[in-house]
């Protein structure tokens, strides 16, 4: 799919960070865009700043809450695109939405696990079931999945617990890999990418504790403040006497950190992604942080898990998080 013009493509969680940039320059080329989130406030945000891009003329952009872990929402998401774009089938389809949370098995609760492994992985599992026939029903078409450099390496450092978002994204890369055979076998006309991002400047560390305790609110709750508190002294900071004030301002720079001291912008990233679609690669390594891990990795997989690895990886790649 060498040109988007005309094309029809749906985007889940195209209200921030990547799936907003794909969703921007996504029209900005021609393609009809319907994208899905569950902030309605943030997919405004986002065809506004579409607009102010200047749609080109007959180009059309759609907004609709869907949680992607709920299959009956994604059903109601499939009718409102065949009403509102009066379609039949999608070329495109971007399985994008993910949270981050439930890190532990051992000390988060299994709601939190579960509430990110079914958006990182029931999300794409459910989207490909929601929108295959419409993408067969296409001339072409092309199903492109986000996992994750969390989909070839479990980890964010040797002091932090990751296994649900990890879990979640090496589903989606598996699965993914599998499709590749199942559709040349069967809907040959019907590819499918993986996307793995390596640090991307997005919003998702604010969005995932919104998602996971249903607000909409910046500030933490004293629930959550305690949370917190009990997160940092199992990581061997005495928190006790830390005031709440204190740990709000902690949590909210550790989300302007991932955003604005990221090496790649989603904007960047989106732009790695659409270009890999139309080079037909099936695996599409975001960031150069990404393909340095890649590397790392391969050669040493033994070793992958080890302090000592991780120390040395951050340093050369330059990435600015804690471990």
């Amino acid at each position: 799919m060498q040109d988007f013009t005309g094309k029809i493509a749906v985007v889940t969680g195209g209200g921030t960070g990547m799936g907003r940039e794909l969703a921007r320059q996504l029209v900005a080329q021609g393609c009809h865009v319907a994208m899905c989130d569950v902030s309605a406030a943030n997919m405004k945000e986002t065809i506004a700043l579409a607009t102010a891009d200047r749609i080109p003329q007959g180009v059309r952009i759609t907004a609709h809450l869907a949680d992607v872990s709920d299959e009956s929402q994604l059903q109601r998401f499939r009718r409102e695109i065949e009403d509102q774009h009066q379609t039949d089938h999608i070329h495109l389809l971007f399985n994008n939405a993910g949270i981050g949370g439930g890190g532990s098995m051992v000390t988060d609760s299994r709601a939190a696990w579960e509430r990110t492994f079914n958006v990182c992985w029931g999300g794409v599992y459910l989207g490909v079931r929601t929108f295959l026939d419409m993408l067969i029903a296409a001339p072409e078409a092309h199903i492109v999945n986000t996992s994750s450099v969390n989909g070839f390496w479990a980890s964010i450092g040797p002091n932090t617990s990751h296994t649900s978002y990890a879990a979640a994204k090496f589903a989606v890369k598996g699965f993914t890999e599998a499709l590749i055979t199942d559709l040349r076998l069967t809907a040959p006309h019907v590819k499918a990418s993986v996307v793995m991002p390596g640090h991307i400047g997005t919003s998702i560390v604010a969005n995932s504790r919104k998602v996971q305790v249903g607000t909409e609110a910046d500030a933490l709750s004293p629930e959550e403040i305690e949370v917190a508190r009990a997160r940092m002294a199992a990581a061997g900071v005495d928190a006790a006497q830390v005031p709440d004030a204190a740990i709000q301002a902690m949590v909210a720079e550790a989300a302007r950190r991932f955003l604005e001291d990221a090496p790649m912008t989603a904007a960047a990233a989106a732009t790695v992604i659409l270009d890999g679609v139309k080079a037909q690669r099936w695996r599409i390594l975001v960031g150069d942080d990404a393909h340095l891990l890649d590397e790392w990795v391969r050669k040493d997989p033994e070793a992958a898990y080890e302090p000592a690895f991780y120390e040395a990886f951050v340093k050369a790649a330059g990435w600015k998080l804690g471990g």
